[in-house]
């Protein structure tokens, strides 16, 4: 059955893992620089850091979360060990961009990474020009997904109703903020089959083919 959207007009997305598939492994590379990042701050072996990246992870909503609460991290320090990571494994895909250009209103990215990360990814996908906006980490002030503060932030500093947004995600627990805000929420990527949550409207393992077949404002 083809989804209903006819109601959305604006279209909110996460970034990594979303608009680019996680088969692609480029979050894998992302992972292991943030690993060996938690290793020099604390001084622990490699696989005691990783319990410690993803333990701030589900704590704080991000790792540099706790790494900025326990242990001093400035957030420009941590942001900048991305910064260099080669985008090589990012394919440009011209049917995405063209599912995403025939969505009618605005859209926007909503991102728990810094500015200088999505704007470099979404200009080697060649995204760029389809967006209106980038909501990063730095615009809500560290309040990352889940939290339900940078969803009300990001709503007044853009004036969106959220009965009439869609949200766009891999990760399921950052959507039940959106949910609960009134949002209609899809859930993308090799989980979202096995997703029973009742926060998400809708699932798909590929996010080109639900956009190319949904029913927009402007078809029905």
């Amino acid at each position: 059955t083809r989804p209903d959207l006819s109601h959305i007009d604006t279209w909110l997305f996460d970034l990594d893992n979303t608009l680019y598939p996680e088969e692609s492994g480029f979050m894998s590379s992302v992972e292991s620089r943030m690993t060996d990042f938690v290793v020099r701050v604390t001084g622990l072996e490699r696989e005691e850091a990783f319990r410690l990246q993803k333990k701030y992870l589900a704590e704080h909503g991000l790792t540099l979360g706790g790494l900025m609460r326990h242990h001093g991290v400035a957030a420009e320090d941590f942001h900048a060990q991305f910064h260099d990571l080669s985008l090589d494994v990012l394919a440009h895909d011209a049917e995405l961009i063209s599912a995403l250009a025939r969505l009618p209103g605005q859209r926007l990215i909503f991102t728990n990474a810094d500015g200088f990360h999505a704007e470099r990814v979404m200009e080697h996908l060649g995204l760029t020009p389809l967006f209106d906006k980038v909501f990063h980490v730095h615009s809500f002030g560290f309040a990352p997904k889940p939290d339900p503060l940078g969803f009300e932030r990001m709503i007044e500093m853009h004036g969106m109703d959220p009965s009439r947004t869609a949200f766009f995600e891999d990760s399921e627990r950052n959507l039940k903020p959106a949910h609960d805000l009134g949002m209609t929420t899809v859930l993308v990527g090799r989980q979202a089959a096995t997703s029973t949550a009742d926060f998400v409207h809708h699932r798909t393992d590929r996010l080109t083919p639900f956009l190319s077949r949904a029913l927009l404002r402007d078809s029905v």
